[in-house]
């Protein structure tokens, strides 16, 4: 599934799914505002709710390894309709962020269906009023690009409707990018792994010649409405990463690693319960669990009881980005990513960095 869905519910909407990523180099050519320095390696996304500040915050401490912030922020509701989420979009946090040298490039999720968007992305003039006004989102608070999260096209519908989302999908980030390129903007995409069967909707190898950054969600490998399982593997993050750099040059590709995790019931079909890294590790203490880690998957967990009910909590920490990240390296992949920022446990940074305990 997809993170978009998670985002809805967890602020009071429907349900998605989450498997994702960032890549290294979001800037085209001469408009980088950050400079690009082998620290500089990361981006990560700023949620709109929770601690907004403090995830702010966290962003400005860990300027020297962030490149790139994208606030999740927007919504697109048709083709004309691209709007901040009430309350969301903060000029003061753009100009905060462009102080510390960071580039500000927000992110856009779309609410309508295979069905609907394949209309859209296949009828040239709503197509370029879709252009318009993302562009025009660029321009209205002096953003360096935009980056299309768009998910709910990609989970939706029959295999004939996410086909056609497919080839449309490349004409609109084509022409998206074109003239984002031409104004020194920064042209993102994020898709979910093609792994097990998702990414349909996608043309990994076409998005990568178009876009300055291919976003791989490296999470939800075990969802929320799913069985209880690591939100990453090693495994799978080295299967996703063969077909990563198999289609997508590899200075383009970021890798985005989970700062958060999930608590089920098992066999209670419940949806599970998000937790951030500083949730799950004051939970864990509460309830007395030991901390187990999964050395197979590179990922921490624990078991508990509670009101006659059995729970299980995967999450990820530091520990786990460390047995992880090797894998980037062995496939010649810099560029990672972080989802989100005030979620993670505090040595992420650390380990990404290089640095051991």
């Amino acid at each position: 599934m997809t993170r978009t869905w998670r985002m809805r519910k967890r602020v009071g909407g429907v349900l998605l799914l989450a498997l994702v990523l960032v890549v290294g180099a979001v800037l085209p050519s001469g408009a980088a505002p950050a400079p690009r320095t082998r620290e500089r390696g990361m981006s990560a996304w700023l949620p709109f709710w929770g601690d907004v500040e403090g995830a702010y915050r966290d962003a400005l401490a860990h300027a020297g390894q962030l490149h790139t912030v994208s606030p999740f922020w927007y919504e697109a509701t048709s083709e004309r309709a691209v709007t901040g989420r009430p309350g969301a979009v903060r000029p003061d946090m753009v100009a905060g962020l462009h102080r510390a040298g960071i580039a500000v490039v927000p992110t856009v999720t779309e609410t309508p269906d295979a069905t609907a968007m394949a209309a859209l992305l296949h009828d040239p003039a709503r197509r370029r009023a879709h252009v318009d006004a993302l562009v025009a989102t660029v321009a209205r608070q002096g953003y360096d690009g935009i980056d299309l999260d768009y998910e709910t096209m990609a989970v939706t519908g029959d295999a004939a409707a996410r086909a056609r989302v497919r080839s449309g999908y490349v004409t609109l980030v084509g022409e998206l990018c074109a003239r984002l390129h031409g104004s020194g903007k920064a042209c993102v995409v994020t898709v979910m792994p093609r792994t097990r069967g998702a990414g349909a909707a996608f043309d990994y190898r076409k998005l990568g010649a178009l876009a300055d950054t291919v976003r791989y969600m490296g999470y939800d490998l075990h969802w929320s409405m799913g069985e209880p399982g690591p939100l990453s593997s090693k495994e799978w993050y080295a299967e996703i990463l063969r077909q990563a750099t198999a289609e997508v040059p590899r200075d383009r590709i970021e890798l985005a690693f989970p700062g958060y995790g999930w608590d089920w019931v098992p066999g209670s079909g419940r949806r599970a319960t998000h937790v951030t890294w500083h949730e799950a590790e004051a939970l864990r203490r509460r309830v007395g669990a030991p901390y187990t880690f999964d050395e197979v998957s590179g990922t921490p967990h624990f078991r508990y009881a509670r009101g006659g009910e059995r729970h299980e909590v995967w999450y990820q920490d530091a520990r786990g980005v460390r047995a992880q990240l090797p894998l980037l390296a062995e496939y010649g992949v810099r560029g990672r990513g972080l989802w989100a920022l005030g979620f993670e446990d505090p040595d992420v940074w650390a380990a990404f960095r290089g640095e051991q305990p």
